[in-house]
């Protein structure tokens, strides 16, 4: 019961982290100095903290990656980790002026994507689309194949008639 509370309160943080990021766009252009982007850094701060506590609760609770079953054994996992990193990696490097650390705050748009390891029928419908890609670029092979040879076909019969 308890794991399926601490379960929602993340979506539910998963959520307003994703509202907050849509309304950054819109304050964008403001003053660096505006009561509204002070306003989002540090709800940015709270999200950050509260996703790097659910990281260190899970940490503890699995184990870091020797066991059977622990935290970075599981591939979602490694994604919500990735993305914890690169949020803590983004707010210690907040104070300085470096350009290619914008990189760091565009990786916090991944986000949104931590959903998929909360949802367990989500995680199985990512999965079966992630395997049927091979066979969809194989499709792809025959189909553009078969145009070819109509193209060349097409070609051949009406080249110069039109």
């Amino acid at each position: 019961m308890q794991s399926k509370i601490f379960d929602n309160t993340v979506l539910f943080l998963i959520g307003l982290s994703s509202l907050k990021l849509a309304s950054d766009t819109y304050s964008k252009g403001s003053d660096k100095e505006s009561l509204a982007i002070k306003i989002s850094e540090n709800v940015d701060y709270v999200f950050n903290y509260s996703f790097i506590f659910e990281m260190i609760t899970k940490l503890i609770a699995m184990g870091f990656i020797m066991d059977e079953g622990s935290y970075l054994r599981e591939s979602w996992n490694q994604l919500d980790f990735f993305i914890v990193m690169a949020s803590i990696a983004d707010m210690s490097l907040s104070g300085s002026d470096i350009k290619s650390l914008k990189v760091l705050r565009l990786l916090r748009t991944l986000r949104p994507l931590r959903v998929i390891s909360h949802n367990v029928a989500l995680k199985m419908i990512v999965v079966a689309l992630l395997e049927s890609v091979g066979g969809i670029i194989n499709v792809s092979i025959v189909v553009g194949v078969s145009w070819l040879i109509f193209a060349i076909l097409g070609v051949n019969l009406f080249g110069g008639k039109f």
